[in-house]
């Protein structure tokens, strides 16, 4: 097994990134978040990659932050300097991939490792996953994201009732929330998630800009969005891609997406 704590592995126009600490079910540390962030770049800028597929190896996605690896409490820096300084910084260039996200999410996916998995623009889990806001049990307030994920996907009633009780979210349920595109048998988890993103990572050009005008989405008022719409529309319409899905819908065959 290697020594490394995050892998990056090519498969065609596929950038698989790999959480790698399956000892701790792949509790993310300092040095860990730093691996991540480091093989996402390197990932995502690799001259040909068109999707970006996140999973963990073992039997879980990611069961949050490694507290062991802290220290002692007296020697250890403000809980919060970590998420500036780490988890931020992350969270953002995962936010701003100019390809699609797909998370591959197994065991289970707690803490930060929750909003890690769903940062995914594709959320597929197996059927043993489930998901979880774990921070009351510390007397801890949730973070990477999540107080600001939640309310804006399954609603601020739901989003309050996983972080105030810290329950056990399994994978059918969240699908039913719609936090998770499909559920799989574990056994075909990673198949199906190489799948889809085989089949993103074959579409067009535009997609990297569908995600962006989603996110912008939850900030923007609407005259602004619409405007972003416009910019994005014209950068799409200049696109080999846009020429190419025409052509190949005049000509009443199946389009062959370079992403250029």
């Amino acid at each position: 097994m290697s020594d490394e704590l995050v892998l990056l592995n090519f498969d065609g126009d596929v950038a698989i990134v790999t959480l790698n600490a399956p000892e701790v079910l792949n509790a993310l540390s300092g040095e860990m978040v730093r691996q991540l962030s480091v093989a996402v770049s390197r990932g995502s800028q690799t001259e040909g990659v068109r999707c970006l597929l996140i999973n963990a190896a073992g039997r879980g996605f990611c069961a949050g932050a490694n507290l062991q690896a802290r220290g002692d409490a007296g020697a250890k820096p403000p809980a919060g300097s970590a998420l500036e300084t780490h988890y931020a910084p992350l969270m953002n260039k995962l936010r701003n991939l100019h390809c699609p996200l797909v998370t591959a999410v197994n065991g289970p996916a707690a803490g930060v490792g929750m909003s890690l998995a769903l940062t995914g623009d594709i959320v597929i889990a197996g059927a043993d996953a489930y998901f979880l806001q774990a921070f009351a049990k510390i007397g801890l307030v949730p973070d990477g994201g999540a107080t600001w994920y939640l309310p804006r996907m399954i609603g601020w009633s739901r989003a309050m009732e996983l972080s105030m009780l810290a329950e056990r979210l399994p994978a059918t349920e969240a699908l039913s929330w719609g936090l998770v595109k499909r559920v799989v048998p574990e056994a075909d988890l990673q198949s199906e998630a190489m799948a889809m993103a085989q089949r993103l990572a074959a579409g067009p050009r535009s997609l990297g800009l569908i995600r962006k005008a989603y996110w912008a989405s939850w900030e923007n008022d609407f005259n602004k969005q619409m405007q972003l719409e416009a910019d994005l529309q014209n950068e799409a319409h200049a696109s080999l891609d846009n020429r190419e899905g025409v052509a190949a819908f005049l000509e009443k065959r199946p389009p062959a997406f370079t992403g250029k």
